[in-house]
């Protein structure tokens, strides 16, 4: 969008980056919630001490999914076995590592319908918390606009024309958020 105003720009570029990171955010929430499938990212924030300092798992194993609902943990440093397994159980994901000396293997349980049905509405809160806080920056850069307008730095016309623009961009955004969500559910309900 070529707007000739800066503060113009500016707006909409903070405004662009924070409905993006509202998504994003969403999205790494997304990640976190365990739907019965086995998931590499759950490990994502998990450090093992390795070497007398604190390293991500993916930096000292292979992570992969030979099965639905099993990760497999190829260390490269088998001396790290125990620091790995000592670090999973400490992480508290829920998961108990099995080690038989040469991998580490983790078994996502089996989850039961009462626990899909509390996923899929938690999906569906974290979706709503996106929904508001585009809203939330659709007031935010109308409120910037009214203000430029009442300052005379843009015309009647002009915020009319922008305020339009911020409605396509939200609308844009909440499809994809609902997009986003609808797929997050049918991988939970899907057994």
């Amino acid at each position: 969008m070529g707007y000739g105003v800066p503060e113009v720009q500016e707006a909409f570029a903070g405004f662009t980056s924070k409905m993006d990171k509202s998504i994003e955010n969403m999205k790494t929430e997304f990640q976190n919630i365990r739907a019965g499938r086995a998931n590499p990212h759950i490990l994502d924030k998990i450090t093992v001490d390795a070497y007398g300092s604190p390293t991500p798992l993916s930096q000292v194993s292979n992570i992969t999914v030979p099965e639905a609902r099993v990760l497999l943990l190829s260390v490269w440093d088998s001396s790290l076995l125990k620091a790995v397994e000592k670090a999973i159980l400490a992480a508290n994901i829920g998961l108990t590592p099995n080690n038989d000396g040469k991998v580490i293997r983790l078994v996502f349980p089996e989850i039961t319908g009462e626990r899909r049905k509390e996923l899929v509405k938690t999906v569906k809160a974290l979706g709503e918390t996106a929904k508001v806080a585009l809203r939330n920056e659709r007031r935010d850069i109308l409120e910037i606009f009214k203000r430029l307008k009442k300052d005379s730095v843009i015309t009647e016309d002009d915020q009319k024309t922008y305020d339009k623009d911020v409605e396509k961009a939200v609308n844009l955004k909440t499809d994809l958020v609902e997009r986003l969500v609808k797929e997050k559910e049918d991988e939970i309900v899907k057994v």
